[in-house]
Parts: C-alpha cells; sequence; structure tokens
C-alpha cells in the first residue's frame, strides 16, 4: 500500500471541501482561509486514488503555516486517517492543531495527537425565534448622516442617538452568516445587545442566510447576549500542541 502526500491547489481539492462542509453542516469559521489565500494544502492518496486533503495556515501571522486547520477524509478510506495524518504532520511541519468540536474528524485527532488543549471560542447556532422588545429603540439600516466611526450596516436607535452598531459577516461558507455587533459603553446592560442580534438574525434569514455567531471564551456577557436572543452553544474553537505524530 502506497500512501502519498503532495502540496496541491485549493481548486484541485475543491470537490473534498464541498463534501466535509456537506458532512459538517456548520459555519466553519477558516473557510475564508481559502477564500483569501491564507492557507496552503496538500492532496492525499491511497495507492494513487484521491481520497482526501489537509490545510495549514498561521496562528498568529498569515504568512506562517505552522497550524493544522483542515482533515478531511472520504468515507470510504477514512480508516487511513491515523497513517496518513502523522506523514501530512511531518510533511507540513505543524505544530499546532486547531478545530472546531463539531467537527467530528479532525477534534478526534486533535485529542489524539495534541496537549495542552484548550478552548479558545465559543461558537454558537440559531435555536428559538424570539420576541424582545426595547421601548423607544428603532432597527434601521444606517446612513451617511449617522457619524459613526465604524462601517456597521445596521443601528439602533433611542432618543434620536446611535447606541448599537452591527451586521452581518458573509465571507464563511455557505448558508451561514456571522453576526456581530458593538453597544456603546453608556448603554450596555440594558437588553440593546440582544434586541440588535435577534433583528440582524431576521436580516440574515431574508438574505437567505443561516446566523450563526461566536465569542471568546472568557466573555460571559457575550454569550450571555446571544443566548437571550435565541442561540445556543453548538461548539468550542479548540487547540493544542502536536507531540509525537
Amino acid at each position: 500500500m502506497e500512501l502519498e502526500i503532495y502540496q496541491t491547489s485549493g481548486d484541485e481539492i475543491q470537490h473534498f471541501r464541498v463534501l466535509f462542509l456537506q458532512e459538517n453542516n456548520v459555519q466553519f469559521v477558516c473557510n475564508k482561509c481559502h477564500q483569501y489565500g491564507w492557507a496552503d494544502t496538500c492532496l492525499f492518496t491511497v495507492d494513487g486514488i484521491r481520497v482526501g486533503y489537509g490545510s495549514v495556515w498561521g496562528t498568529d501571522r498569515r504568512e506562517d503555516r505552522d497550524t493544522i486547520f483542515e482533515f478531511y477524509i472520504i468515507p470510504p478510506f477514512r480508516g487511513f486517517a491515523n497513517l496518513l495524518f502523522p506523514k501530512f504532520c511531518l510533511i507540513s511541519e505543524a505544530t499546532f492543531i486547531e478545530s472546531q468540536s463539531n467537527d467530528g474528524l479532525l477534534s478526534s485527532i486533535l485529542y489524539e495527537y495534541t496537549q495542552t488543549i484548550h478552548a479558545e471560542a465559543i461558537l454558537f447556532d440559531d435555536h428559538i425565534i424570539t420576541d424582545l422588545t426595547v421601548g423607544g429603540v428603532i432597527f434601521r439600516k444606517r446612513n451617511t448622516n449617522d457619524g459613526m466611526d465604524d462601517e456597521s450596516p445596521y443601528v439602533l436607535e433611542l432618543h434620536n442617538n446611535i447606541v448599537v452598531s452591527g451586521g452581518l459577516m458573509l465571507n464563511y461558507n455557505m448558508p451561514f452568516a456571522a453576526i456581530y455587533r458593538q453597544v456603546n459603553e453608556p448603554f450596555r446592560r440594558r437588553g440593546l445587545g440582544s434586541f440588535m442580534v435577534q433583528e440582524l438574525k431576521k436580516e440574515a434569514y431574508r438574505m437567505g442566510r443561516v446566523p450563526a455567531a461566536r465569542c471568546s471564551i472568557s466573555n460571559r456577557i457575550s454569550k450571555a447576549t446571544l443566548v437571550k436572543a435565541g442561540l445556543r452553544v453548538c461548539g468550542f474553537r479548540l487547540k493544542g500542541t502536536i507531540v509525537n505524530p
């Protein structure tokens, strides 16, 4: 049996990426790494048959290639994972794995091949429809007269003041859209953040997108805001240091 791994282009493994995204059916945080050229990718073959791929990027600097963030083998050949992964580690010279806990294959590899595992972020998907209200608040698109420092396309207006801004990041795998928002300091802890998330969820669905979000593992306020708006924890962004591949 001959196992081969060699560097390839994103186009060569795109059909495998379609299968990877369909199998997991979640917002994949690192999807944009392929779109923006931040990753290098290797193709895996078994006796000349193309069976999957792996991708690396820089955990701290985009120009580095020290972190495996994607590893996929088609189901009929998945039994070769523990032969292909160590070989991929040696060829890529990666020292870390970053994985979403809702990526079944790579997260299992992470637990098997790394130490110092920790969660860096909490991942959310939509769960329930909420009907939050905040008296006097208007949700609308921003306009040129708002005088905002950021370029967020949506705002909450209260008594002629912009109190929250936010939007949807669309550079993830379809059909997902990532919600973001900023609440001005004097208006925090009034339920405005959750109301903004609720309204942005509606905008995502109107666009034909599925809302999603994430926050730092230590940001309990952000987590509570997202949960109040009907999202739920669906996974974690994990990282570990590779040992003895």
